[in-house]
């Protein structure tokens, strides 16, 4: 079908009237907002203890949740790319659960099993290990809402490469960890990288989950986004704009690293 040269531009037209109006627009506001009143006022509310708190908190939930789901998440892909077992089609549900359940029931959920009165309440009231309302009900939220990131960009690439060369270097004697070293992991490096980058996106991103398990104390359990709602409700708009920029800062440092490696992963390919 072939399109009339008015009908193509008032097409481009619409298409960046809809994301100038849903993303430019809000961004470019926070983004002014921020500056307005000096980079010195910026430095100084992203320098708060507050802020450095909600900071080294965030790395550190990033710096847990990432190696675990690299350390799970792999060899779950290879169990979805190299067998087929009964329950698979189950197992392949299951893994994009966090992408159909809204955040906040997963934090409802948490509470109900790791809560003081919740399934494994045992943990908490016989050996006295707080999981909810305290740093290990972050990371198990951040967890679960990251799962299927890993797993979906690695399963790929594995379909993608086949056995044949694991294959040979088993017949040659290699193994099975050396065949993953040397073959497996090579392979599957750019999508492996991928996964990670959306993992810390997410994670440094997540909200709802972490709000119904953090007991959102500032300096102690606030995360970036949490700082951010708190500072908004405490009537410190400019706070909490400026603490957005910085997790669009964040944002737009994954898009430029999804870029670059959209662009190694194509050149791979050929």
């Amino acid at each position: 079908m072939s399109l009339s040269p008015a009908v193509k531009y008032l097409l481009r037209f619409i298409a960046l009237a809809y994301i100038g109006i849903l993303v430019v627009v809000p961004v470019g506001l926070i983004l002014w907002r921020t500056l307005e009143p000096g980079v010195g006022e910026f430095v100084s509310s992203i320098s708060t203890p507050a802020a450095i708190s909600a900071l080294q908190l965030s790395l550190l939930v990033v710096a847990i949740v990432v190696p675990l789901n690299v350390l799970f998440g792999v060899p779950t892909a290879l169990v979805l790319a190299r067998n087929k077992f009964r329950g698979k089609s189950i197992l392949q549900a299951i893994i994009d659960l966090p992408f159909a359940v809204s955040p906040v029931v997963v934090g409802v959920a948490l509470i109900l099993l790791w809560g003081s009165a919740g399934l494994f309440g045992f943990v908490e009231n016989d050996f006295g290990f707080k999981i909810i309302f305290s740093f290990p009900g972050i990371v198990l939220a951040s967890i679960f809402v990251t799962v299927p990131f890993v797993i979906r960009e690695v399963e790929p690439v594995l379909h993608e490469i086949g056995t044949d060369q694991e294959e040979a270097a088993s017949t040659l004697g290699s193994q099975w960890w050396q065949t993953f070293w040397r073959i497996t992991l090579p392979s599957i490096r750019w999508g492996l990288t991928y996964g990670i980058v959306l993992t810390i996106a997410r994670t440094l991103g997540e909200f709802g989950a972490v709000l119904m398990v953090s007991s959102n104390l500032p300096g102690t359990s606030q995360t970036l986004t949490l700082l951010v709602a708190d500072r908004y409700t405490r009537a410190n708009e400019y706070g909490a704009y400026a603490i957005s920029t910085v997790l669009m800062a964040v944002a737009v440092l994954v898009l430029v690293v999804q870029v670059v490696l959209d662009a190694r992963r194509t050149q791979a390919a050929k």
